[in-house]
């Protein structure tokens, strides 16, 4: 009796529901959703039609299309005290190179029990709203010290495993957030303003019901206001395990899911080869993958000096020069066939070339040179690069961090289906020194489009 009158009790301090808005959920399953960089299992819907998020991994559940001017309401709980979540509006649709999070506005469901350094100082209990990623936003009403977000007037939340109810009006760019019936806190002209919404994942067990959604008119956002679409892009990697991955037979676990990237320390002990494959064959696709060169531990005294046209220049004996770097090796593979991969190295040319067609004796100059970077677009060592290599109909076309390396190269002989690998590269002699540069490598942020 005392537990069914505090449920009561509680039901009765959230607002009533606004029958203009529609539920955004069936209570079934999560269609009209989509897991952008996490595990399928990160979000589902219980029996009572709760959505049920682990937290693991960090990343988001967002919608399946973009939305503009909205009102957006929701109940929360968190499972544990302390525990961190987000709703994300007019976001990207692909993560931030090298981050869990896209570019967009996140507004805070953070539970009273979340003690770091630095509370009411860069963030406050719940309910702050700020920009993410190089995303923009005029923070407005009360403002955080630092002046990047805008902080709740006042502290109106409800405790894990207690419910609370947001309500989110959107419009024109401009935002206000309402905690259990009464507006808290506001900020203005975001951009984009027009994107996707989301729901964060964030290392701890919380509960979202109730979702429900209004579309408000448009006012005309300009291209630049509009978000990443992503539609038709899966994540081909959990961010938690290898699913959907095959791990050379005899392993050994050199592959692995590290902080939720993949991580390589060149040292697969498989006999046979070592590269690591989608189990999936893929024909015709863009992909994007987020990469990043750990260290250089291996000085190569066989770098060279591509020219514009793909050959070596060559020293006054009429061999190519040899230039001794610091230099790490590895590609993404095409067409389930090493010898067709883009490459990822610290050579001057810069990575994006396909170093084994380039090399080949019996490729003609002209694709020869359409297979040699066009800039070195490669970020320092130790820092995120993105790549967007889309394959159609034997036609590979390299991005590099937004940079057109390879704009497009018809390559001869390219499986026209095949999976995706992730290239091995070098080994140790027996007094474990490195005998060719070595593939140190973390990936992450990893998705497929299949085009027709």
């Amino acid at each position: 009796m005392i537990k069914a009158l505090l449920f009561l009790l509680a039901v009765a301090t959230l607002p009533a529901a606004d029958d203009s808005l529609k539920p955004m959920f069936n209570g079934k399953d999560l269609t009209g959703w989509v897991p952008m960089n996490i595990a399928l299992g990160t979000f589902s819907v219980g029996k009572d039609g709760t959505i049920i998020c682990t937290g693991k991994p960090v990343g988001m559940l967002r919608t399946e299309n973009m939305v503009e001017n909205f009102i957006l309401e929701l109940e929360w709980r968190h499972l544990i005290s302390g525990g961190n979540s987000g709703v994300f509006v007019w976001g990207d649709g692909i993560p931030a190179p090298g981050s869990s999070f896209p570019r967009g506005i996140e507004v805070q469901v953070l539970d009273n029990g979340y003690n770091a350094k630095g509370k009411n100082e860069w963030f406050s209990t719940h309910g702050d709203i700020f920009a993410v990623q190089g995303s923009k936003l005029t923070v407005a009403g009360r403002i955080s010290p630092n002046g990047q977000r805008s902080f709740p007037m006042e502290e109106r939340s409800k405790s894990s495993p207690e419910w609370n109810h947001y309500r989110l009006v959107g419009n024109n760019g401009d935002l206000s957030l309402s905690v259990n019936g009464k507006e808290v806190t506001i900020a203005k002209a975001a951009s984009p303003r027009k994107g996707y919404l989301m729901l964060e994942s964030e290392g701890s067990e919380i509960h979202f019901r109730n979702v429900r959604f209004k579309e408000l008119p448009s006012t005309n956002p300009k291209p630049e206001e509009i978000a990443r679409d992503a539609t038709g892009f899966v994540p081909i990697f959990t961010g938690i395990n290898l699913d959907g991955w095959k791990v050379p037979e005899g392993d050994n676990g050199h592959w692995k899911v590290a902080g939720e990237n993949i991580d390589y320390d060149a040292a697969s002990e498989a006999p046979g080869e070592k590269h690591l494959y989608t189990s999936k064959a893929y024909s015709n696709y863009t992909l994007i993958a987020d990469w990043r060169i750990k260290e250089t531990p291996y000085i190569n005294p066989r770098t060279r000096k591509i020219l514009p046209d793909g050959t070596e220049e060559k020293g006054p004996d009429g061999k190519p020069l040899g230039i001794p770097l610091p230099d790490s090796d590895s590609g993404i593979i095409l067409g389930g066939d090493q010898r067709f991969q883009v490459n990822i190295w610290c050579w001057p040319i810069g990575s994006g070339e396909m170093y084994g067609v380039r090399g080949d004796p019996k490729t003609t100059p002209e694709l020869r040179a359409a297979v040699t970077p066009k800039m070195k677009a490669d970020k320092p060592i130790g820092e995120w690069n993105r790549y967007e290599i889309t394959h159609r109909d034997g036609t590979v076309t390299v991005l590099l961090n937004g940079q057109a390396v390879i704009p497009g190269a018809k390559i001869p002989d390219l499986p026209a289906s095949g999976p995706i690998g992730l290239q091995h590269h070098g080994g140790k002699d027996e007094a474990g020194t490195w005998r060719s540069p070595p593939s140190l490598l973390q990936w992450r942020n990893l998705f497929i489009k299949e085009l027709k």
